[in-house]
C-alpha cells in the first residue's frame, strides 16, 4: 500500500525508487523486486485484477532489459487505495510523453528521499495542498505578450507542486515549490505565443509568483519557487539569460538545476538526491539551496 501511495503521488517510478521508500520495512532489495513482480503478474486479486502495470514506453529506452524496471498503478491498485481509504483526487495527473512524466515522478521522489534523511525536514505532497485550497494546479495568468504588445490569458500547468516544512530550534517554518521538467525539448522563444516556450513560462512566472497570484489560487502565505529542471546544461544557460533579460535586477524566485539523466539516451534513472542538496542557480544573484530555511 505504501508503494501504491507513492506512485498516486508522484507518478510511475522504477523499483530501485520504490524499495528506498519501504527500506525501513523490509531491507532487501531482491525481495521487494520479487515482490513487485508478483504485484505486476498476480491477476486473482480481491480488486479482479493485478495492481502493477510496466509501461509499454519504458522498453524503448536505452538498453531497456538491463533497467531497473519502472511500475505504475492499474485500476485495481487505484481501487484497493479508495477501498483503504487513502486515495485523493488531487493526486497527480502530470500531461505530456511518459518520459516526461517519469522524469516528473523522479524529481519529487528524488527531493522527498532526501528529506528522509534529515530530521529538520518534512514534505508536504501536492496533493495536500491541493486539496486544502481546494483547488487544481490549472490556473488562467493574465500577462503581457511582448510580440503582440497586449495582455493574454493563457493556462498555466506546473508539471508538480510540493512544499517543505523546516523545524529550527522548535520552530516551524515553510516554503513551497513547483515544478518544471524540460527535456532540452521546448523553444527558448516560439513564434506563436499560444505554444508553450521558455519565454512564455517566465513571463508567466513572473504574474503568478511575482505578482503574488498564487497566494489567492492555492491559499498559501509562504514564499513560492520554481525549480526549472532540464537535461542540458546549454538549454539551462539559455532559460537563465531569458531570466535576465526579463528581469535584469535579478530573480529570486526562478531557479534552475541540470539533470543529466534524463539527456538523449534515457534510462530509469537511480535517486538524484543532489537535485535536493546541490544549490539551484539563479538569474543575476547567488545560487542557493531549498533544504535550508
Amino acid at each position: 500500500m505504501l508503494w501504491f501511495q507513492k506512485l498516486r503521488e508522484h507518478g510511475p517510478l522504477s523499483s530501485t525508487y520504490l524499495h528506498a521508500f519501504s527500506m525501513h520495512l523490509r531491507r532487501s532489495e531482491k525481495r521487494a523486486r520479487d515482490r513487485l513482480t508478483d504485484l505486476f503478474h498476480e491477476t486473482n486479486t480481491p480488486h479482479n485484477g493485478a495492481y502493477l502495470d510496466r509501461p509499454w514506453q519504458q522498453f524503448q529506452t536505452y538498453d531497456a532489459r538491463y533497467q531497473d524496471l519502472v511500475a505504475d498503478l492499474t485500476p485495481a491498485a487505484e481501487q484497493a487505495l479508495k477501498d483503504a481509504d487513502l486515495w485523493s483526487v488531487y493526486g497527480h495527473s502530470h500531461a505530456g510523453p511518459w518520459i516526461h512524466k517519469h522524469m516528473v515522478a523522479c524529481i519529487t521522489a528524488s527531493i522527498v528521499l532526501a528529506t528522509l534523511q534529515d530530521s529538520n525536514l518534512t514534505y508536504i505532497p501536492g496533493s495536500t495542498i491541493l486539496e486544502r485550497a481546494q483547488a487544481s494546479l490549472r490556473y488562467t495568468v493574465p500577462f503581457k505578450n511582448p510580440k503582440a504588445g497586449k495582455m493574454e490569458k493563457i493556462d498555466l500547468i506546473p508539471d508538480a507542486l510540493f512544499g517543505l516544512e523546516y523545524s529550527n530550534g522548535g520552530k516551524k517554518s515553510y516554503r513551497f515549490f513547483l515544478v518544471e521538467a524540460d527535456r532540452a525539448s521546448e523553444p527558448s522563444r516560439a513564434t506563436k505565443f499560444n505554444r508553450k516556450s521558455h519565454l512564455r513560462n517566465i513571463l508567466q512566472y513572473r504574474e503568478y509568483v511575482g505578482g503574488g497570484l498564487y497566494k489567492q489560487h492555492l491559499k498559501l502565505t509562504a514564499g513560492l519557487l520554481v525549480l526549472n529542471v532540464t537535461t542540458s546544461e546549454q538549454t539551462m544557460r539559455k532559460m537563465i539569460e531569458l531570466t535576465s533579460e526579463v528581469s535584469p535586477r535579478g530573480n529570486t524566485y526562478m531557479l534552475f538545476q541540470c539533470a543529466g539523466e534524463f539527456g538523449r539516451f534515457f534510462k530509469p534513472p537511480k535517486p538524484i538526491l543532489n537535485l535536493a542538496t546541490h544549490r539551484w542557480r539563479r538569474a543575476e544573484l547567488d545560487d542557493i539551496d531549498i533544504v535550508s530555511a
